[in-house]
């Protein structure tokens, strides 16, 4: 199967919403590590009520579906994959039967965003949308009620490492607004340049979920790092 690439496609291992403790908003990004590696990492995080929730977050240029084939294998915890694809839909069922549980497609690539929302519910996922930082949280007015958690990109997808876009914490707060006033349960996911730094200041605009890349494996400790960022 040869799919149309976006950037580079992000595979993850996120959110279960009845499994999400608020005060624990983490997940990791790295691009080399390998099946075994996720699994031991995933199993010493332990930020969701029951353990079953997922901690990591897989970063790779490579075709995604094999390696969600293989992490279904070796674990039950959630797995939400992150397609920086163009025509996401051609490839929901596929990734379903790898083993997805939460599809995030990206709004940029989807003109016809409800109709995917709708396509990963019908198959048995969470329907997740990815919007990269020049894109309107207004765009998501009509269809915020249908998306289980929208991924806020504080960086210009394509490689880590990159600075925190300080626009995104006012982005933060206006999707917040909108979710109480369309009485919604969406989760906020903020990726990219999330530090030990300015992790607070992005919980306190209204974020759910952290996604902490560089901040965690290239850190001196990363265990400490891990630790700190879940007392926050």
């Amino acid at each position: 199967m040869k799919i149309k690439p976006l950037g580079n496609r992000i595979l993850v291992l996120p959110v279960k919403k009845e499994n999400y403790i608020t005060e624990s908003k983490i997940e990791l990004v790295d691009n080399s590590l390998s099946t075994s590696q996720v699994i031991e990492f995933s199993e010493s995080l332990g930020i969701y009520k029951n353990g079953d929730g997922p901690t990591l977050m897989i970063r790779t240029d490579t075709d995604g579906l094999p390696i969600i084939e293989q992490i279904r294998k070796a674990t039950s915890k959630v797995c939400d994959v992150h397609v920086m694809i163009l025509e996401p839909e051609k490839y929901a069922e596929a990734f379903k039967k790898a083993g997805a549980d939460v599809y995030t497609v990206h709004i940029e690539a989807c003109p016809h965003l409800h109709r995917n929302l709708q396509q990963a519910k019908q198959l048995g996922m969470k329907a997740g949308v990815a919007l990269n930082p020049h894109t309107p949280i207004q765009s998501l007015v009509d269809v915020i009620q249908d998306i289980d958690v929208v991924c806020l990109m504080s960086v210009n997808p394509g490689f880590g490492g990159q600075q925190f876009i300080p626009q995104t914490l006012s982005r933060i707060a206006e999707l917040k607004a909108l979710i109480i006033q369309k009485n919604a349960s969406t989760l906020i996911q903020i990726d990219g340049g999330v530090t030990l730094q300015n992790a607070p200041e992005i919980l306190a605009a209204g974020a759910d979920v952290l996604v902490a890349g560089n901040t965690v494996f290239k850190s001196e400790n990363p265990t400490q790092t891990i630790a700190a960022l879940k007392a926050l």
